[in-house]
């Protein structure tokens, strides 16, 4: 695997940013990944992304993983909230939310409900 490093997380785009995301989400088995677009609704960030993990250790390795690799190839620091509960885990990453979740507390939640646009379409 080719690691890009950058000198700083500013020249990175948000589009840029979500697919790296995504990208590591995947490697890692995240399941039920879903991706809002946040741009005109929130002043917080582009994109919002919520997957799950099977169990609480996989929920926490996702969200180091990602934090390593966002930070070894892009140079950006992410903000993390909740990992050593392993319920419900937020990145912040600027650009783009990310939230990880075990399959019942995202039920629980129902974030995705209260963000996506009408209609159902991301």
């Amino acid at each position: 695997m080719t690691t890009k490093v950058r000198a700083s997380g500013s020249d990175v785009t948000s589009e840029q940013l979500l697919a790296r995301v995504i990208a590591s989400l995947e490697d890692d088995k995240a399941e039920d990944i879903v991706t809002i677009d946040l741009r005109g609704r929130s002043s917080v960030a582009d994109h919002m992304v919520i997957c799950s993990g099977r169990s609480s250790r996989q929920v926490g390795a996702i969200a180091e993983k990602l934090m390593d690799r966002l930070k070894q190839e892009f140079g950006r620091q992410c903000r993390i909230e909740g990992k050593d509960q392993g319920d419900w885990v937020l990145i912040d990453t600027q650009d783009v939310i990310v939230h990880v979740f075990r399959p019942e507390v995202r039920e629980f939640y129902q974030l995705e409900k209260m963000w996506m646009p009408a209609g159902g379409a991301v």
